[in-house]
């Protein structure tokens, strides 16, 4: 199994951020909720934890997050109330919003990125929202710098296709996301854009076994290993799987399911194995 390595940059870049207090003096009283693990990652990672008094129940990083039973999915507006918050971090507004924002709590909606653009943009908003816009910056260039170097120490990638697995029903993602948009910095064939080519599916097809057999990838790569129990073993043992060329191989990847699935500062760990990926083919 494919490991994703310890990146060392990164690690200081977590640890130096959150150890540094350069917070405005009129921000220290604020108190957040963040009912996304994306913002939640971003809070930790610029050094805002101590401000957040809950997280949803979702947010599993970094482990010192109050993870509450607060759902993002379906919120409830009283029970965030209770936490006495000044903002909450939401993915997306719908009806919470306003019924947040009339009892005087600020609510700041951060949407699933589609690019990396979004992602620093998303971080730099983080550190203005909290007053720790300095680190918020520091923390972009160094995902920047890092993202560049794997980049470029992954060689070149023209030719080759990979498939990427939300779960074990084949649904997959196309280049059109934010998931394919990273792979695609590496010049890698996504075998699922032809199944949304319309975009009736929103960059989210669903697969079937004979389309998979059919493309053949070179690569495959597993996001619902923790979810779904998924591994390299599983997927050899699937009708027709076996004749594929990424598991005769030994190129299917083993991901984190929530750093694959996240657009926060982890997403450099998924970025280094995509490089580490083809490195070792």
């Amino acid at each position: 199994m494919n490991r994703i390595s310890t990146l060392t940059a990164l690690l200081l870049l977590l640890v130096c951020a959150a150890c540094t207090s350069n917070v405005a003096s009129d921000e220290t009283s604020l108190r957040i909720v963040s009912l996304s693990p994306t913002a939640t990652e971003m809070l930790f990672a610029v050094g805002a934890g101590d401000l957040v008094v809950a997280v949803d129940q979702y947010s599993d990083f970094p482990a010192e997050a109050p993870t509450t039973d607060l759902d993002g999915f379906t919120p409830n507006a009283e029970a965030i109330a209770a936490y006495e918050p000044d903002i909450v971090f939401l993915e997306s507004a719908g009806e919470l919003q306003p019924a947040l924002e009339s009892i005087g709590i600020r609510v700041v909606v951060q949407n699933a990125a589609v690019t990396l653009a979004d992602t620093y943009a998303q971080i730099s908003e983080v550190g203005q929202v909290t007053g720790y816009q300095e680190n918020a910056e520091t923390v972009n260039q160094q995902l920047r710098t890092q993202i560049a170097k794997l980049v470029a120490a992954a060689p070149d990638a023209k030719g080759l296709s990979y498939y990427h697995e939300l779960d074990p029903t084949l649904y997959s993602v196309t280049s059109a996301t934010f998931v394919g948009a990273v792979y695609q910095m590496f010049g890698l064939e996504n075998v699922a854009d032809p199944a949304d080519a319309n975009g009736t599916s929103f960059g989210y097809p669903q697969l079937s076994d004979e389309y998979l057999v059919d493309a053949d990838p070179d690569l495959i790569f597993l996001a619902d290993t923790l979810c779904c129990e998924q591994s390299t073993d599983s997927v050899a043992q699937r009708p027709g799987w076996e004749q594929l060329s990424a598991v005769q191989n030994g190129n299917v990847i083993e991901l984190d399911d929530s750093i694959a699935s996240r657009w926060g500062p982890r997403i450099i760990h998924f970025v280094n194995a995509i490089s580490e990926a083809l490195r070792n083919l």
